[in-house]
């Protein structure tokens, strides 16, 4: 059953042009050819990136970290209530008004107490910054290497310049080194960050991001086997060339450099329209969409292969608006750039306000007090 079904998934007609196949993949006369058996080799690749990553977040980022100024917030726990807790891993995580009524009965709680509770328990499942630092410092080596290897080695490949020439003698195309490696670290990386999606930081483009890993992933590995190689090495490039500029604006956001973080977002805005609003849709696409029939009859492998690049597309202009959303409100407002797919921190408001309530009774009380400690010296002026 098995054979059978792999049989009927690997047909040439499915995969190649009219009158090519398998056969004319197969190595001879020196000449070496990509093969789906060689995309096992990204499983140790990808295990490789995750203890490589390990080691890079605690040895180099997290000293990295310091050395920014990268500051923790100080988070307060929550008190242990099991009922709450039941009620938070089970039910909600933001429970209604209703809900929190029901809660002080069952509890002996305030509202006041509970609210406050619930706001403790979210933040604690936020994300420290250490946490988002090191996650994007390890994602901008990555990108910032992968690019400068993809472009050394397609610097002296003529289909980077007419890209007509990715398809000149297709599916006859001898596998290069450069191009073996680069399609296996990347696959590697791709196949290392859905490994370890459950522990990243999770941001509200979530599915669309563990959308974008599996089209990836699929892309990569189809135009291997069927040998789309000088244009998925185009693809690749096109897409590395921006994203280590988000990760280092990032980096720069949660040091607290705003200027550096304001104005990296600004080049990485423009760079990422470019790239992939213009250079991808207009020039790649259109390469692979409308030239090839050119050539050859449209077949499955043809409509397969554009049919995830417009998925890609499909996010980048998801992306896109979510960019432009925010270069447009530093450009216009000078506010600071801030990433709204992450989540936010929830101020204690009422605990703020018992603190304040506290200080003006010892001020009463006792003058001027910080941190428990009367000050006797408080001609200084508070600045932010």
């Amino acid at each position: 059953m098995l054979s059978q079904l792999n049989e009927w998934f690997w047909q040439e007609r499915r995969w190649f042009p009219k009158g090519l196949g398998w056969a004319d993949l197969e190595d001879r006369d020196g000449r070496v050819y990509a093969k789906a058996s060689d995309l096992w080799v990204a499983l140790p690749i990808a295990l490789v990136f995750l203890i490589i990553r390990q080691i890079f977040e605690r040895k180099v980022a997290t000293p990295l970290a310091s050395l920014l100024g990268v500051k923790e917030t100080v988070r307060l726990k929550a008190p242990h209530n099991p009922t709450l807790e039941s009620y938070y891993c089970n039910i909600t995580k933001n429970p209604t008004q209703t809900s929190i009524v029901s809660l002080c009965k069952q509890t002996g709680c305030s509202e006041r107490q509970v609210q406050r509770w619930f706001r403790r328990r979210r933040n604690q499942d936020r994300p420290s910054l250490l946490k988002k630092f090191r996650e994007a410092s390890w994602r901008f080596t990555f990108y910032l290497l992968a690019f400068i290897a993809g472009l050394a080695a397609l610097i002296d490949k003529p289909w980077l310049y007419d890209l007509q020439e990715m398809w000149l003698g297709f599916p006859i195309l001898t596998l290069l080194p450069s191009q073996y490696w680069y399609y296996m670290i990347e696959l590697g990386f791709y196949g290392s960050l859905l490994f370890s999606v459950a522990s990243d930081v999770k941001r509200k483009d979530f599915k669309e991001q563990i959308i974008h890993h599996v089209a990836t992933i699929l892309l990569i590995s189809f135009s291997w086997c069927v040998n789309y190689i000088r244009a998925g090495t185009l693809i690749m490039l096109v897409h590395d060339s921006s994203d280590y500029f988000l990760e280092s604006a990032k980096m720069f956001n949660y040091a607290g450099w705003r200027n550096a973080c304001n104005y990296i977002f600004i080049v990485f805005a423009a760079i990422f329209i470019i790239t992939r609003l213009v250079i991808f849709p207009f020039r790649i696409i259109y390469c692979t969409w409308v030239y090839p029939v050119t050539l050859y009859e449209p077949f499955f492998g043809y409509y397969f292969f554009n049919g995830l690049l417009m998925v890609l597309q499909c996010l980048h202009v998801f992306w896109a608006v979510l960019i432009i959303r925010i270069a447009v409100r530093f450009l216009t407002n000078n506010e600071k750039v801030d990433d709204e797919r992450s989540d936010k921190d929830e101020t204690d408001v009422s605990e703020e306000e018992e603190v304040e309530e506290q200080v003006k009774k010892d001020m009463k009380k006792n003058g001027p007090v910080q941190n428990g400690y009367t000050v006797y010296n408080n001609n200084h002026s508070k600045t932010e």
